[in-house]
């Protein structure tokens, strides 16, 4: 293939990398010297953008790679050192005691995520940073802790108001296609799984030509994020 034929096959592949060069620029762009809080830190894949800050990392530390074998799992999972092991509804620290709270990635995975946004505002100090990233549609994993398949724009809007924040920047990543691309990419290793069969080399050829049918439809996309996409990143200030 050329490399244009490549990157129209490629379509749907992006979803983590562009969705950590978002967090990246966002966390590189905070002034030095300010205490954030990674709450959910799991691996704590974004601790190195975070050296000009005093980074303090939370999980509840209980996910070991295999969950409950069901669904996507990693089969590995290394926490590192967390400064702070607890629920994240419930956090042992003062009121008011951070000026930025990273949470990415993790919303799906808490059984009631609004009392964690209830928890990030008596975390926040007033004008405080609260960054926000969640699937808006996601398959099932790490069984059983998966509680939510995502979260619409309307959410945030609802209950970021409601427990006293003001959203001042949301992007959304992805569109309608893009994510189709994502599912079809997928598509061979779940069938593989789930039906103990595969593609034929006709299915290989069938499934180049609709990535390269999605990319064509994305391109010329008008807003069919509104239906589907892999979610929004959310900038929002604690009032």
């Amino acid at each position: 293939m050329t490399d244009s034929e490549e990157e129209k096959t490629n379509i749907g592949r992006y979803n983590e990398a562009v969705r950590e060069e978002w967090i990246q620029n966002v966390l590189t762009s905070l002034p030095s010297g300010l205490r954030i809080l990674d709450a959910g830190a799991g691996e704590q894949l974004y601790r190195k953008f975070c050296d000009h800050l005093q980074y303090v990392s939370q999980d509840l530390g209980e996910y070991t790679g295999e969950g409950n074998q069901t669904g996507l799992q990693t089969s590995k999972w290394d926490y590192g050192k967390l400064d702070i092991i607890s629920d994240i509804t419930s956090i042992p620290e003062p009121d008011n005691s951070f000026d930025v709270i990273l949470c990415s990635e993790v919303l799906e995975h808490i059984p009631e995520p609004v009392l964690a946004i209830k928890e990030f505002s008596r975390l926040l100090k007033s004008k405080g940073v609260l960054i926000l990233t969640a699937p808006f549609c996601s398959l099932t994993h790490f069984a059983p802790q998966h509680y939510s398949t995502g979260f619409n724009i309307y959410w945030y809007m609802r209950h970021l108001e409601d427990n006293g924040f003001e959203i001042k920047n949301a992007t959304v990543n992805g569109n309608y296609f893009q994510y189709l691309g994502q599912e079809l990419h997928r598509l061979s290793s779940i069938a593989k799984t789930y039906s103990e069969d595969d593609f034929t080399s006709d299915e290989i050829l069938a499934a180049r030509v609709i990535l390269k049918m999605l990319y064509r439809f994305s391109e010329k996309d008008k807003g069919s994020y509104e239906l589907l996409n892999f979610g929004f990143f959310i900038v929002a200030e604690k009032t």
